[in-house]
């Protein structure tokens, strides 16, 4: 198992049809990012509770709307225009890495308000997708290809 949140979300997200749910997450309005630290909790065996969710959309929704959306709006916006004009496709490429490392802060804050919160690997404990997924999103196929992805990593890491 991934002890920290980045590399849990990059080995999930290189999981075969885990890049397409998340951007079908993300196009019902889902936070990727809070949906990856879902799925390292539920790994790690954290019991969700109220307090824990609210604790982690507090952290990510403000970042969310003023960091990382503007950044991927800017990359979506030069899509088209970046493929006729080399210059602006290399700035381009650099928004789309501040997003990445937006993203990847994020998952660091993330750990870090979660890293305390009492873990038991071997646990049953609640869903956390359910609990962070938005509502739209509840029961959709992508969320499910997510959870099974995310259960194939638990058990190819503990099989290691």
């Amino acid at each position: 198992m991934y002890t920290d949140l980045w590399n849990h979300a990059l080995a999930l997200y290189a999981r075969p049809g885990v890049e397409a749910a998340c951007l079908h997450l993300q196009a019902l309005d889902g936070d990727v990012c809070l949906l990856l630290c879902a799925t390292w909790l539920q790994a790690r065996g954290v019991a969700p509770s109220p307090a824990h969710a609210a604790a982690l959309r507090a952290l990510a929704e403000p970042w969310q709307r003023e960091v990382v959306t503007p950044l991927r709006s800017l990359r979506q916006a030069w899509r088209t225009p970046a493929q006729h004009d080399p210059q602006l496709a290399a700035l381009r490429e650099r928004v789309k890495g501040l997003e990445l490392q937006a993203e990847r802060t994020l998952l660091e804050r993330l750990q870090a308000c979660a890293q305390q919160w009492p873990a038991d690997a071997h646990a049953s404990t609640g869903d956390w997708l359910v609990w962070l997924a938005p509502d739209q999103a509840r029961g959709h196929d992508a969320l499910e290809q997510l959870r099974v992805a995310a259960a194939g990593l638990q058990e190819a890491d503990e099989g290691a």
